[in-house]
């Protein structure tokens, strides 16, 4: 059944009818910026959603299971960017978070508009990971009608969150996140604050994740990799911090360690070498808070 595109909230026109072409530049900038100022707003208001989704997708991370990310458009671009940056900043494993989009690759950087009009692509496109039930499905479409993100979550095997601008969408799914955005101020177009929300509820689901699955220590991303220099010093930096200790020894303790701040810190804190520090965390589950108790 073709939805009814008119009434979507996403479809209206902005209550106040901005004529954007008439408009100066900070005239734009100014209603834009109010416009972020809802999509703040809407959030707030579903925070207990979003912790019931962060809570599903903690538990998968925890199982073993995966994070996975389905969506179209700008939708799934955001998807596969948030997936993208769970190595470098939490260590993540390859494929533990992983970002699917409508349209494949070639939609990241080029319109590939009408992919997301296709079920049984969504369907294919999870079934191709080989669907656990430790797996945690998010679909991501704020119309919440495109067709490959409802068969992307029909496949699913796991626990299934919608992340949705419409609170009338048909997609079915365990947790629903319904954002009250708004009609956008250039209609149609969520990429503007639709984009916005659903860059941080994606922010606060992956990290919620992430901390409750022992990659993070504190206020610290205590599993990064440090690639550069940037990210080395951080790295020195952390174990320094947590191990009480100058920062040439923290140095020296993360080469020892293999570059991994947790494994340093339990060397600082009394563990003879790299083999017995891991050994102690990997009996922790990785977790480094357990480990030092």
């Amino acid at each position: 059944m073709t939805p009814d595109y008119a009434s979507l909230p996403t479809e209206q026109p902005h209550p106040d009818r901005p004529e954007l072409d008439c408009m100066s530049p900070l005239a734009i900038a100014t209603l834009l910026s109010a416009e972020e100022r809802r999509a703040n707003d809407a959030i707030e208001a579903v925070l207990p959603a979003i912790a019931d989704a962060a809570g599903l997708a903690t538990q998968s991370l925890r199982e073993g299971g995966r994070l996975i990310y389905v969506g179209a458009g700008t939708s799934g671009r955001l998807g596969v960017l948030d997936a993208s940056e769970m190595g470098p900043t939490f260590g993540a494993d390859e494929g533990q978070v992983v970002g699917l989009i409508a349209g494949g690759a070639t939609a990241l950087t080029e319109a590939v508009e009408g992919a997301e009009d296709y079920a049984d692509a969504g369907r294919s496109n999870i079934l191709a990971l080989d669907p656990q039930p430790e797996d945690c499905v998010v679909g991501i479409s704020m119309s919440g009608t495109a067709r490959y993100v409802a068969g992307a979550l029909a496949a699913a095997r796991g626990s299934r969150v919608l992340l949705t601008a419409s609170a009338a969408s048909p997609i079915e799914a365990d947790v629903r996140i319904v954002l009250d955005l708004g009609p956008e101020a250039l209609a149609g177009s969520t990429r503007l604050k639709g984009g916005s929300a659903t860059k941080t509820v994606l922010n606060m689901l992956s990290t919620a994740a992430m901390a409750g699955s022992g990659a993070v220590y504190g206020p610290w991303m205590v599993r990064v990799r440090p690639t550069n220099r940037k990210l080395r010093d951080r790295a020195e930096r952390m174990v320094a911090t947590l191990a009480s200790i100058d920062r040439e020894r923290a140095a020296e303790l993360l080469v020892r360690a293999g570059d991994d701040v947790r494994v340093a810190v339990l060397m600082a804190r009394g563990e003879p070498d790299a083999e017995h520090a891991r050994a102690r965390l990997d009996a922790h589950g990785g977790n480094l808070r357990e480990a030092l108790a």
